[in-house]
């Protein structure tokens, strides 16, 4: 097995070069870098990540800790998070905190028991153990898909990035509103989400856009799943004066409320209208086709990396709240014929400060 002086003596170069290019410590003349890199290519050098993690304090690895892996909108964020990392010559721990507190600080504890350089997180709804513990332990970090407000203290803040959620809901209610809905329900997700909370707000915003009064009656929590989704889309079914529209919050509470729905012997969009938040793989193939918004799943995994890595560049700098357009892609769930799909937030990403 080649080694690194072996490397070295077949580029021409002293160890300690062989070193700075292979772990970016120092800047290496172009032809140089070249020399060395062609000579790990013909001896099949491969380094010893855990001598160099000894040397440079560093694994080059990072913990993402996502819940419902299985969902499809987090294994795109997945996907995203991999192929990023992947890119930059990090590798991948993964574990799943189930949205539980308490398995939450355990895995998170695990994750940085292994070195590894940096975390990804989609925080839980009550997160406030994970982030003592990460502030304390100076853990650098990012949060995804779910954002935690300063803390009131003053206490340290971390980068974060996500979807926009107020604005696309507020257009699902206003699409339908057009439509000449009156009644607009919501399922919501589980309580303590800041995606639950923004997605309220959006629905409110719609109603608020449209001319429409807010009747608190017409929200019910789907709890972020499929069963809480089919018990919400029944308690709103059960009124005496049931919605003519949905909105479904997320993409398992839609799996969810057509449950419902079809146990009920209704039609969609023909008994009752449905938007709904997220876009899934299969969602064209049901009848009638699903009108979604479209997170940018990947794109919030990949972003999520590029903030990491800047953090672990530069670790005094401000932390960075980074929010994703979403678009909306018309079928025929609605009620209406299929349009072209378009984005409902600005064509960028939005940093806040």
């Amino acid at each position: 097995m080649a080694t690194m002086a072996d490397v070295a003596r077949h580029a021409g170069v002293s160890v300690a070069t062989v070193s700075h290019v292979l772990n970016d410590t120092r800047p290496v003349l172009a032809h140089t870098r070249q020399a060395v890199l062609d000579a790990v290519e013909e001896l099949g050098y491969t380094p010893n990540t855990l001598a160099r993690s000894l040397v440079t304090s560093r694994t080059r690895s990072l913990g993402l800790a996502v819940s419902a892996i299985s969902n499809p909108y987090f294994t795109e964020i997945l996907q995203g998070v991999e192929a990023e990392a992947l890119g930059h010559g990090y590798s991948l721990l993964i574990a799943d905190p189930h949205d539980d507190p308490g398995h939450e600080l355990e895995v998170v504890r695990l994750l940085h028991e292994r070195r590894v350089d940096g975390m990804i997180v989609a925080p839980s709804a009550e997160p406030g153990a994970l982030v003592r513990y990460l502030a304390r332990h100076r853990v650098p970090a990012v949060f995804l898909d779910r954002v935690v407000d300063a803390p009131e203290d003053g206490g340290p803040r971390f980068d974060q990035v996500c979807a926009e959620s107020a604005g696309p809901t507020a257009g699902l209610v206003g699409h339908l509103a057009g439509l000449g809905h009156r009644r607009i329900g919501l399922v919501a997700g589980r309580p303590g989400f800041s995606t639950t909370r923004e997605r309220i707000t959006g629905y409110r915003e719609g109603l608020t856009a449209a001319g429409l009064p807010y009747d608190e009656r017409l929200v019910v929590h789907g709890d972020s799943g499929a069963s809480g989704g089919e018990r919400a889309t029944a308690a709103l079914l059960s009124l005496a004066a049931p919605p003519t529209a949905l909105v479904t919050a997320n993409n398992a509470m839609t799996i969810g409320a057509l449950r419902a729905l079809r146990d009920r012997g209704l039609s969609v969009p023909g008994d009752l209208a449905l938007c709904c938040f997220d876009d899934f793989p299969w969602a064209d193939l049901f009848a009638p086709r699903l009108t979604a918004v479209a997170q940018p799943s990947k794109d919030v995994g990949a972003q999520a990396v590029r903030l990491l890595l800047e953090r672990l560049a530069a670790p005094d700098r401000p932390a960075r709240t980074v929010r994703l357009p979403c678009a909306f892609v018309h079928r025929t769930s609605c009620g209406c014929p299929e349009q072209p799909r378009h984005v409902l937030e600005p064509d960028h990403e939005r940093t806040l400060p």
